[in-house]
């Protein structure tokens, strides 16, 4: 049994101990109602952590799995399940007391109202005794100086007639003062007896409230403690798994799951050869068959000539176009044209064999050949270069573009078969309008006569002599054949007219290359045995367009107009866009140059997550403020291949690079604040909402846009009055404010209110959470920006955009 503290402490001399245990009394429920919120509160913190940890679990699934580490993220993924589980339960049983708490504060407001009534009498009984005390005080004072004044009247010798109405004045004053003291007695009797009665139901009450909220309370903790007592089983169990996981258990599984064979290599022993049988059973060696019109080489047993080293290559003079210059000498020192068989899937056919004989030259004839010897057609061979691509640049620069492992690589042989010499005008697009092929051919063997000794290789493409219908241009009006040619261009088709030009990629300059022969350059294939780059091909100066977008999203959840109390989470993602085009050039390259960038002004992020299957990083880097990358070409041609077959009329395709979460700060970094008001009655509701922009949020202060403000409003509106305008949706009896813009040149810097009132049917409403939305283009939250690190790429644009995802307050 508690003392009765009441009773004996809220007297006092102007008796208001009834009004502090009252108002005491009150605020039981309102301690109930903040205990509600507290613990919501905290069930959208616990809620919150169990989404991330939900996140993070899944996001173990997006990390490598080659290594001999990768069972380990397994162990992590179940892990934050688990731990992702036992916060989730939290949060069911903190959602189920605090319906417990709002029953008993709906409990509370009846029990309330029923003791309002019964001490009703208590209360008469004050303002009794109040009042009473009050005439009791004046009564007396009128007594005294009424007594006061007869005494003076007798001292002065005034007269008795005076003296009289004083006495009668005195006599009534004293009459007055005696009927209070009587009226004081007797009211504090029952001010007594009733304020005694009323205090210890006070304490009662109190008693109860605090024993009910103490309950609640540890509810509240046992709850908890289970929680944290199952995640504390949880570490445990990830300890043990851990410990279980040994480095030979990991070493064992990958050695068992990507094995390659257990077979070692076997034993090989030393053969002596045997020189007859070797000889008797050898058989030629057949080879692709290529050659020039009227110098048929018979093909020989035991000859395998290969091409020189690429520091050999003889490379022709070329005008500003890529033709070949006619050198100003004797007729017997013309150069011979290039001659080709078609790259097709014929040539891994086996090779047929001819008959071929060579005859004599008429010394008469400019048609005909002098019959070479062995010897001068073995030094001719072995003189035969490859010329590079075509290009305005110095040899040195154009034998830097060659490859030397594939010239020497590239077998040569020579043949009669002339299909050769007209597939390779088919292949060559600098001459796909100069005429028919066969006059060429002509043309071709006649100036050649001069060298009967030196044909040209596959791979030794000279430049071809300007045809008559192709008369030289003006300087200007076209860059050069290995300018930067049109990475997009369709491929090659076997009509005479060129392909259209392929319009400009967003950034490009106008300037570039927009000719026939530069447009087919990228898909040309390699005309020869070697699948290397055409002679028209892209360099290593030409670079191919990207774009890259950078976006993010802030969630932010505000209550009241408490600072402290918001809760701010921002999220971004990194896009690559690649031109449509790009596909053909990756496809036609096997080896396609690595797009390789750097993320700079990461010092705010908290966490990176790239595309584990298009993105690699190193893990090591020191630079905290810098994190660079490098994309798997192969998967993601691979990908784009797919995107381009779902959508094949796209201009672009868009891939996803990496995601990124951003340190926040609470309330400073969200660039609207927001603090709402309600104020509930039977019959109206107001409520008030104020913004402010907030430009340190933002790496760049940028202007919100699009800005749209929704709040659910119940209570049967049937009028609303509204500053600035706002829109009412009785369907979904929510109100809307639309603002087009806000910035620091806003009025008041970008701070305002907006204001409504609302008549009800059918109130009081109940404060609800409001939503809000804006867009802001330009720029980022984190100020993270991107870069392209090294060659054969460049950013054609880089766009950055926030946007606000759950963007929400409370009053």
């Amino acid at each position: 049994m508690i003392m009765a503290y009441f009773v004996e402490s809220f007297w006092g001399e102007k008796n208001n101990g009834f009004d502090v245990l009252y108002h005491n009394m009150k605020h039981g429920h309102v301690s109930t109602k903040e205990l509600s919120d507290f613990i919501r509160e905290r069930a959208t913190i616990e809620e919150a952590y169990s989404r991330s940890m939900t996140k993070l679990a899944k996001s173990a699934n997006n990390y490598s799995q080659l290594g001999s580490f990768a069972p380990v993220w397994e162990v992590f993924k179940s892990s934050s399940e688990k731990l992702a589980s036992c916060h989730l339960e939290l949060v069911r049983k903190l959602q189920e007391l605090i319906k417990e708490v709002q029953k008993y504060g709906d409990e509370q407001i009846k029990a309330h109202k029923k003791t309002k009534e019964e001490v009703s009498g208590t209360l008469e009984a004050v303002q009794t005794i109040q009042s009473i005390t009050q005439a009791l005080q004046k009564a007396k004072e009128n007594y005294n100086s009424k007594c006061v004044e007869q005494e003076r009247l007798k001292k002065e010798g005034a007269t008795q007639r005076e003296i009289d109405k004083a006495a009668v004045k005195s006599k009534k004053a004293t009459d007055t003062y005696k009927l209070y003291v009587e009226k004081y007695a007797a009211a504090k009797s029952d001010f007594e007896q009733k304020m005694t009665e009323t205090a210890q139901k006070f304490q009662d009450i109190e008693e109860m409230h605090l024993s009910h909220m103490k309950e609640i309370i540890e509810s509240f903790s046992n709850t908890v403690k289970e929680v944290h007592f199952q995640i504390g089983e949880v570490h445990e169990e990830f300890i043990n798994n851990m410990a279980n996981t040994s480095v030979e258990s990991l070493i064992q599984k990958f050695a068992e799951s990507k094995g390659t064979g257990k077979e070692r290599p076997g034993l090989i022993e030393f053969e002596e050869c045997n020189t007859a049988s070797a000889v008797e059973g050898i058989k030629p060696r057949r080879r692709k068959h290529f050659g020039l019109p009227g110098i048929i080489k018979k093909e020989k047993d035991t000859e395998s000539v290969e091409c020189p080293d690429a520091d050999s290559v003889n490379i022709p003079d070329v005008d500003e176009e890529g033709y070949s210059i006619k050198p100003e000498t004797s007729q017997n020192t013309k150069e011979n044209h290039f001659y080709s068989s078609s790259d097709s899937d014929s040539e891994d056919d086996e090779p047929r064999k001819f008959h071929v004989e060579i005859k004599p030259v008429q010394p008469t004839s400019s048609s005909h050949y002098t019959m070479p010897s062995l010897d001068e057609l073995k030094e001719s061979i072995g003189n035969i270069t490859l010329s590079p691509a075509i290009s305005r640049h110095s040899p040195a620069q154009m034998n830097r573009n060659s490859s030397s492992e594939e010239l020497t690589k590239l077998k040569l042989s020579v043949s009669s078969n002339e299909k050769g010499t007209s597939d390779i005008w088919a292949w060559d697009p600098l001459l796909r309008n100069s005429g028919d092929s066969s006059s060429l051919t002509s043309t071709m063997s006649s100036s050649s006569s001069a060298r009967p000794t030196t044909p040209l290789s596959l791979g030794a493409l000279v430049p071809p002599p300007r045809p008559a219908s192709r008369p030289k241009l003006p300087t200007g009006k076209l860059s050069g054949i290995n300018e930067i040619p049109r990475p997009f261009s369709p491929p090659l088709t076997s009509n005479s007219s060129p392909p259209p030009p392929a319009p400009l990629a967003r950034a490009e300059s106008s300037s570039s290359i927009s000719s026939s022969a530069s447009l087919s350059a990228a898909n040309t294939p390699t005309v020869g045995s070697s699948r290397g780059p055409s002679p028209v091909s892209l360099g290593n100066q030409d670079t191919l367009p990207v774009a890259v977008a950078l976006t993010e999203s802030v969630n932010a959840y505000f209550k009241g107009a408490d600072p402290t109390k918001c809760i701010v989470k921002i999220t971004g993602d990194m896009t690559v866009s690649f031109p449509s085009g790009i596909i053909k050039v990756f496809t036609s390259n096997p080896s396609p140059a690595v797009l390789c960038f750097r993320v700079k002004n990461t010092s705010k992020l908290e966490q990176i997550l790239p595309n584990a299957q298009l993105v690699y990083s190193d893990a090591s880097q020191s630079d905290s403020n810098a994190r660079d990358f490098w994309m798997n070409m192969q998967a993601v041609t691979v990908y784009l291949k797919k995107l381009s077959e779902h959508n094949p009329s796209a201009s672009y395709y868009n891939v996803d690079v990496l995601k990124y979460q951003v340190s926040s700060n609470g309330i400073q970094s969200t660039p609207l604040n927001l603090a709402t008001y309600w104020k509930c009655n039977a019959n109206t509701t107001d409520v008030r909402v104020d913004y402010k922009y907030n430009p340190a949020s933002m790496a760049v202060p940028s202007t919100l846009s699009n800005i749209q403000v929704m709040v659910p409003v119940d209570g049967g509106v049937m009028n609303m009055k509204s500053l600035p305008s706002a829109e009412w949706n009785a369907e979904q009896m929510k109100a809307f404010w639309k603002l087009s813009a806000i910035s620091e040149k806003s009025e008041n810097g970008g701070s305002g209110s907006l204001r409504a009132k609302f008549d009800l049917s059918e109130g009081p409403s109940k404060p609800t959470t409001l939503a809000v939305q804006f867009i802001s283009e330009g720029s980022t939250l984190s100020g993270v920006d991107i870069e392209l690190v090294g060659t054969g790429y460049r950013l054609s644009l880089v766009k950055k955009r926030f946007a606000t995802g759950r963007y929400m307050a409370d009053c």
